[in-house]
């Protein structure tokens, strides 16, 4: 909880790939072939969807 507090209190961010759920193959590969470059975050609101 302090380390958010301090994040919150100097405006420091993380930088991250918002990706659908139906992305997580390709962004498991790319993590292989190291062509990531934020962390990925997976929108849970897309395993409502349907593809």
């Amino acid at each position: 909880m302090e380390m958010l507090d301090f994040r919150g209190e100097h405006g420091i961010t993380a930088d991250v790939e918002v990706i659908a759920i139906q992305q997580i193959n390709e962004a498991y590969e790319r993590m292989h072939r190291s062509d990531v470059k934020y962390r990925f975050s997976i929108d849970m609101a897309s395993l409502k969807e349907r593809k």
